[in-house]
């Protein structure tokens, strides 16, 4: 339950919506191995604030914590976008409530400014998960231009790919591939799940691993020590995804030396559990399903697509279908089975194709199940699923900062109130955060102090971003974080999916132009943007 004292007052929060906007939600995990990347330090500008020397070429202890110039952190395959990059590790305490505890390293690659004067605030990236790297989201962070004037830092959070120690399970991502092959939510996939997880805290505890310490509240602290450990005064913060419940915690605890924060796919730490997950979906959903049934064409050809939908899960899910697909990159059919909660999970993550989602679910719907198929276990069985998320850092948080604070009946209800007509099976395993429950007896970790799921309450200028069409992080998410944030800015950007600054360069230009004006991002281009155009088949 979160914990939410009275507000204090405020100015007025600005919240801008294009028209026709729809509601919707989103969270993305990613992975993947290849061959590290290295740079060279000192190939950047930017000065460090009382050195004269660019940030990230100068060691320094501060604390407990300390920075050491260095080689850039490993990716799973080569970044462009590093190459000239100031890198290095910081290192800090594994346990800060421990005197004795052992020290642990994250990589850190500073990304110089496009900029021939850039300005002296840069912009730290908090990445998505819970368990990605940052550093390995490089390229997204780039490529929307949010080094045009600023440099960008990039560090793996504890745990990550190109930390150490790394926290990444692969028997975990070997059994989801498997496991589009079983029906999704039985009791046998149930026991075989926990097994995986099982296994992958065996193994991590038995290396050494603290797994207490991975968490909000030690990752927030790692944010503050890197700030003062590379000798900046001041900067900014952009969070994607699970990096937003990041960015809230870190608002809190340590609000020294924050200019301002880009937050998008909003995941509020208050919030955080499965009836949040099941609220997203529902958002996310319609807002798509509306989309359709704005446009003619779309329309005409699939009517009423929400009870086409929710009949497909029903029906699914008293009759699994079962069929072999064939994916790129791999000569051998794979089995799938689509059940009603593997069809839930499939639409959550088809918000991102959202131009082909009405026709894939009426080919399921005639009988036609490999499109969907095809498209669910892609996504278990790509490179990218394997060997790149931190597992450790996951549990870590869902299991100390979610379900401590929220019952299986609170589970339960949030999904009754979303989908009222899904059958209790389906219900029991809400979106994105399948059998957690057991997961996390078996992980045992102590739950984090109840504060973790305050608000945030601060006059920090805030960018709240959120997509129409997201299903993980529902847009409601802004407009309910900004309660309590008196400088922020809400925008919804319509048509969109999960982590818009990934697929919309209008996102994109606000996202940089609140870095330039953080009380008054330029908004403009919502007021042009055109809702997709969805496949119709024959």
């Amino acid at each position: 339950m979160a914990l939410d004292r009275a507000p204090r007052r405020r100015r007025p929060v600005r919240r801008l919506h294009a028209r026709s906007a729809a509601v919707a939600t989103g969270v993305l995990l990613t992975g993947l191995l290849a061959t590290p990347a290295h740079a060279q330090p000192g190939t950047g500008t930017g000065p460090s604030p009382g050195t004269g020397a660019p940030i990230g070429t100068v060691a320094r202890t501060v604390g407990d914590a300390s920075f050491e110039p260095g080689p850039c952190p490993k990716t799973p395959e080569p970044i462009a976008e590093l190459k000239g990059a100031r890198c290095g590790t910081l290192t800090v305490p594994e346990n800060r409530t421990e005197p004795d505890s052992r020290k642990i390293t994250l990589g850190v690659a500073i990304v110089p400014a496009a900029a021939d004067k850039p300005k002296p605030d840069p912009i730290v990236w908090l990445a998505g998960g819970p368990g990605d790297d940052a550093v390995g989201e490089a390229k997204m962070a780039i490529d929307g231009g949010l080094n045009r004037d600023r440099d960008v830092i990039f560090m793996s959070q504890r745990g990550t790919y190109s930390a150490d120690p790394v926290l990444t399970c692969p028997n975990i991502d070997e059994f989801n591939a498997r496991a589009v092959g079983l029906v999704y939510d039985a009791p046998s996939t149930e026991r075989l799940h926990v097994e995986a997880t099982r296994t992958c805290r065996e193994k991590l505890a038995a290396a050494g691993a603290d797994l207490s310490a991975y968490n909000d509240i030690e990752s927030a602290a790692d944010y503050a020590d890197l700030r003062t450990a590379l000798g900046i005064k001041q900067w900014n913060v952009y969070g994607i995804s699970y990096g937003t419940h990041l960015a809230l915690v870190y608002m809190r605890l340590h609000p020294q030396g924050l200019r301002s924060v880009g937050i998008d796919g909003i995941l509020p730490p208050s919030k955080g559990g499965s009836a949040m997950t099941w609220s997203s979906a529902r958002q996310g959903f319609d807002g798509l399903f509306k989309a359709c049934a704005d446009q003619p064409a779309c329309n005409r050809r699939y009517p009423n697509l929400p009870a086409t939908f929710d009949r497909l899960v029903r029906d699914l899910e008293a009759k699994p279908v079962t069929t072999t697909v064939t994916l790129p990159g791999n000569p051998k059919p794979v089995k799938v089975v689509l059940d009603g909660g593997a069809l839930v999970n499939w639409m959550t993550s088809a918000t991102h194709v959202a131009p082909q989602v009405p026709r894939a679910l009426d080919e399921l719907a005639h009988g036609k199940p490999q499109r969907i198929a095809r498209q669910w276990a892609g996504g278990k069985l790509s490179p990218q699923a394997h060997g790149r998320v931190a597992h450790g850092l996951a549990y870590g948080i869902f299991c100390s900062e979610w379900i401590p604070y929220e019952s299986q009946a609170e589970a339960l209800k949030g999904g009754r109130d979303a989908f009222p007509s899904f059958p209790h099976s389906v219900l029991a395993q809400a979106p994105q955060l399948t059998f957690l429950r057991p997961d996390c007896k078996v992980w045992n970790v102590p739950a984090a102090p109840p504060s973790i799921r305050d608000v945030t309450r601060s006059d920090i200028p805030t960018l709240a971003l959120s997509g129409g069409f997201d299903s993980q992080t529902g847009a409601a998410n802004g407009p309910y974080v900004a309660r309590t944030l008196s400088r922020a800015t809400v925008v919804t950007v319509p048509y969109e999916p999960h982590v818009v600054f990934a697929t919309s360069k209008c996102a994109q230009a606000i996202a940089v132009s609140f870095f330039d004006t953080p009380t008054a991002p330029k908004t403009g281009c919502l007021s042009s943007l055109a809702p997709p155009k969805f496949e119709t088949g024959p």
